[in-house]
């Protein structure tokens, strides 16, 4: 078998068609940095933006066509995540459901769930939020308290979720609460899809350091949940929280990070043109990283396309970039530009963040250690 590369002709053909829907539709212009503040305006362009892919065949790129998909690989998900980025076009909200709560729904949910769910993601229509973190819960989620005692056909659902990103917005939630409270660790949680219009669900906005409120903290009680809305077997929704959260820091999200880095570094290029600052030797190491991370992306899209594990490299990936954003944030916030100084600001402060979604810097170094440099795992002393 032979990897796959974005000269194929099949990606080639692709990428042709993409670039002209992209120039002949009406873009917003809107970079998904900005959509994530949250205003009314930002929500509806971002629904828009999941209704126009679904009525061009652009949503569920990678799902087999018997599910609305068009079959399409990881090639063609990075060339999309590229074109778009280029074209200043928004990140949308269902794309990341699609990934994550969709293929997971593909390979381990029932054919009702399919039929039921499925389609809504497809288009925008249904928007969900990922009850996983709580408060003393976040990298470590088997750790988490929230209850889903059944009684009957249904769970009833009493706990707290927080860092829930678009919570305030969802009409669903999948989430990860524990099932059986006497149980052995990681053999007593349940993955359960949840109505987020009931009674016993209260959103409270978390305001960030941005002055934004893009998630939120979740209060359940007795909140309600059918068995057949459970994903999986009964207390084995850890194996299925790790198989999706494995698409989380996926190399089609990577290629964006890596056009959005790039497009702050010729922002604090522009700045240091404007202020007279003479720090060539910044900007050339930070450009020379920045470089790695396109070929790091080209790696793991080979490893991907011949079948193998490329978790591990997803990871060094994903501990690269975010790491790398916070250097660019920091140094054009050093430059001082009084024309881009909220730019700077919001940029900056945003990305302090980075390195703690999606797997924390941590976490990530964890993962390296042991399945790269074969390391011995820690034992707690």
């Amino acid at each position: 078998m032979s990897a796959v590369t974005f000269d194929d002709p099949a990606a080639t053909s692709f990428r042709r068609e993409l670039r002209d829907w992209l120039t002949g539709t009406a873009l917003p212009g809107l970079r998904a940095l900005e959509l994530s503040h949250g205003s009314d305006a930002n929500v509806q362009l971002g629904r828009r933006w999941d209704s126009l892919l679904s009525e061009a065949g652009y949503a569920g790129l990678s799902w087999p066509p018997e599910y609305g998909g068009r079959g399409l690989g990881v090639v063609e998900e990075v060339i999309f995540y590229e074109e778009c980025t280029r074209a200043g076009a928004p990140d949308g909200f269902s794309r990341f459901t699609q990934h994550m709560l969709g293929n997971l729904l593909i390979e381990f949910g029932t054919r009702v769930q399919q039929e039921k769910y499925l389609p809504g993601m497809l288009d925008g229509s249904q928007l969900w939020c990922q009850g996983s973190s709580e408060p003393n819960a976040g990298s470590d989620l088997a750790a988490v308290v929230t209850t889903a005692d059944r009684h009957g056909d249904e769970y009833l659902i009493n706990g707290r979720k927080t860092w829930t990103s678009w919570a305030h917005l969802a009409d669903a939630c999948w989430l990860l609460a524990k099932s059986d409270r006497t149980g052995r660790r990681h053999h007593n949680l349940s993955l359960l899809l949840v109505d987020m219009h009931q009674p016993g669900i209260v959103v409270t906005p978390i305001r960030q350091i941005t002055g934004a409120s893009g998630f939120n903290e979740v209060a359940f009680t007795d909140a309600r949940a059918g068995v057949q809305d459970r994903v999986g077997a009964e207390h084995e929704g850890w194996s299925l929280i790790r198989w999706t959260l494995s698409r989380e820091r996926g190399v089609y999200q990577s290629m964006r990070r890596y056009l959005e880095v790039s497009h702050y570094l010729r922002q604090a290029e522009a700045c240091q043109r404007e202020v007279a600052d003479r720090r060539a030797e910044v900007t050339e190491r930070l450009q020379s990283r920045l470089e790695l991370i396109w070929w790091h992306v080209v790696r793991c899209v080979e490893e991907v396309t011949l079948g193998l594990d490329s978790r591990a490299a997803e990871s060094i990936l994903k501990l690269y970039w975010s790491e790398l954003w916070q250097e660019v944030a920091h140094f054009g916030l050093s430059l001082r530009c009084e024309q881009h100084r909220d730019f700077w600001r919001d940029v900056y402060l945003y990305s302090r963040s980075v390195t703690i979604w999606a797997g924390t810097s941590e976490i990530q170094r964890n993962i390296i250690s042991e399945r790269v440099l074969g390391m011995p795992r820690a034992e707690a002393g």
